[in-house]
């Protein structure tokens, strides 16, 4: 009997996700394909959708297939699961099975770093969905798949031809709910995609401030602050954002946007100048005033 477990977070679901179902169907000689919404991925610090609308979707993408089964079992713990975990689960549903771990090239390159990673090797074997530029070695089983859409590009620009027709009306809603969040989206993407760290969106509206939302993150050191900089301005540019000003060096960039700041800050001038304190600081303060009046 051959299993196989194909995890993610699914913000949203997408095709190149059908895709790989059905190749994994058609190339593995599965009984069942468990397709597992993480709640929280345990390399991320937010999610968009909820979990269980996640789950709901993916469930009803794949109702039709009787050997696809979307597991809800990370989605339950409503915390961050490591991947061992949810094996060892299922293994133990299916203890004579040959276990697959389905991953993305992209995800299979840094399996080392994943949590027991050891155990996992030894518990699955795993198969690759390639994507991009990724060469495999000789003796790992590839799904081809070469849709070149991710969740994250997804958000930000929500093209119906990479939305699964069963839920393309749902994700567009979602996703499109306020104007405001649909933006902030495609910058944390924007610095996600270049490495930034340790992003954080600031709410300022309301608060006496002379914009209405800050975002920090940090870079990775000398320059990269400023790669994440031209970055910023060939993604957003094109969305129509206006850099009204950029103060720019190695260890600190400050964007303006009108309404909007971004923060480029290297770890050491992120923790010498606190930003963080002072603008949770303020959102008490208009508390305090607030609660007076």
């Amino acid at each position: 009997m051959h299993i196989a477990l194909f995890g993610g977070s699914f913000d949203p679901p997408h095709t190149a996700h059908e895709k790989i179902v059905l190749e994994a169907l058609r190339r593995l000689n599965l009984s069942k394909l468990f397709i597992v919404p993480t709640y929280l991925s345990p390399f991320k610090e937010s999610f968009c959708a909820p979990a269980p609308m996640r789950l709901e979707w993916l469930k009803r993408m794949f109702c039709h297939l009787s050997d696809v089964e979307v597991l809800s079992y990370e989605v339950e713990q409503q915390r961050q699961v490591p991947t061992i975990e949810t094996i060892l689960h299922v293994k133990s549903r299916y203890p004579n099975a040959h276990c697959y771990l389905i991953v993305g090239s992209d995800s299979y390159t840094n399996l080392p770093r994943w949590n027991r990673y050891e155990e996992i090797v030894r518990n699955v074997e795993i198969v690759v969905a390639q994507r991009g530029s990724f060469i495999p070695p000789e003796d790992l089983k590839i799904l081809p798949i070469n849709v070149n859409i991710s969740s994250s590009k997804l958000r930000s620009f929500l093209d119906p031809r990479f939305i699964p027709k069963a839920i393309e009306n749902e994700v567009i809603a979602f996703y499109t709910r306020n104007p405001m969040d649909n933006r902030i989206e495609r910058i944390i993407t924007a610095l996600s995609d270049k490495k930034a760290e340790d992003i954080q969106v600031f709410d300022m509206s309301g608060k006496d401030y002379f914009v209405n939302t800050v975002i920090i993150a940090s870079t990775m050191g000398e320059r990269h602050g400023l790669s994440l900089l031209d970055h910023l301005k060939t993604e957003l540019k094109s969305a129509g954002e206006n850099f009204l000003n950029v103060d720019a060096d190695d260890n600190w960039t400050v964007i303006d946007m009108g309404d909007l700041l971004i923060h480029l800050m290297t770890p050491e001038y992120r923790k010498k100048y606190n930003i963080e304190v002072f603008l949770k600081e303020r959102e008490e303060e208009m508390k305090k005033i607030r609660g007076v009046e």
